[in-house]
């Protein structure tokens, strides 16, 4: 049973990580995220500490109303089908590609607990934190008090938070803890985790499900790829419907490409 449990719960990981990030040699995610913050304008702030600390980076032209918060996924590729990370950090910066890419007055960056850590932070950082319980009520409370952070840095009196893939997810768990979130955008996000790990046959997740959530929801915009097979448009749609969020199928795109490329343009959506 105990094997059993470890492949569906691989498999679960595998399925949701192994798309946020193709490595490149020589270079890590930690020398992507500082090379390309420190090009765009981007300053990093302190949020949290220890092994609940998070990696937040900001870019701020001026007084603004609205603060827009991209949120990291779900973290590096698995070695194996069978083995999780040994640290989550991302292997690429997809969504640091995308927060540069807005023009938005007030950006931030916000990676995921236990992403970004030194040695002896991770040693102090559960693997579950990364695996099955990536959407767990006190990950969810971590990643609140860090927008509390973020906006009195900005002094924004609302935000707009953008996720990728399990970003995503995360996107909308916050959203509905919190009275000033004035947009949500999910990118490839498998927003009905349940209906997800069901698709997919593997162990379902323990935590938070949007798609279980009854709240009212900001406005929101869902967009996900046409050739996306990990997050496909169909387990999508139901909810965007149910919850009167707008579904955008962009054509040729998969969970990964062409997110960055295009994402200049299809921020227009956003409007």
């Amino acid at each position: 049973m105990h094997r059993l449990f470890f492949r569906k719960a691989a498999l679960t990981g595998a399925a949701l990580l192994f798309l946020t990030g193709c490595i490149t040699p020589g270079r890590d995610g930690r020398s992507f995220l500082r090379e390309e913050a420190a090009e765009a304008g981007f300053v990093e702030l302190s949020t949290g500490s220890g092994a609940d600390r998070l990696q937040s980076l900001l870019r701020q032209r001026g007084a603004t109303d609205t603060l827009t918060v991209y949120l990291e996924g779900d973290g590096a590729a698995w070695p194996s089908r069978w083995r999780p990370p040994a640290d989550p950090t991302p292997d690429a910066p997809l969504v640091m590609d995308l927060a540069v890419a807005d023009p938005s007055p007030a950006v931030a960056y916000l990676g995921r607990l236990c992403q970004y850590l030194n040695t002896d932070a991770l040693a102090g950082c559960s693997p579950e934190r990364w695996t099955r319980r990536r959407f767990a009520p006190e990950l969810v409370t971590a990643m609140n008090a860090a927008l509390d952070q973020l906006k009195v840095a900005t002094g924004a009196r609302q935000l707009r938070l953008i996720g990728h893939s399990g970003g995503g997810v995360m996107a909308l768990l916050l959203a509905v803890r919190r009275t000033d979130v004035a947009q949500v955008a999910t990118i490839a996000a498998p927003v009905r985790v349940g209906a997800w790990t069901a698709h997919h046959g593997v162990t379902p997740l323990v935590g938070e499900d949007p798609d279980a959530l009854a709240e009212p929801w900001p406005p929101a915009v869902h967009f996900v790829g046409e050739r996306d097979e990990i997050v496909p448009p169909a387990l999508v749609a139901p909810f965007a419907t149910r919850t009167g969020g707008r579904l955008v199928v962009v054509p040729g795109f998969d969970h990964r490409c062409c997110w960055s490329r295009d994402w200049r343009s299809l921020l227009e959506n956003l409007r």
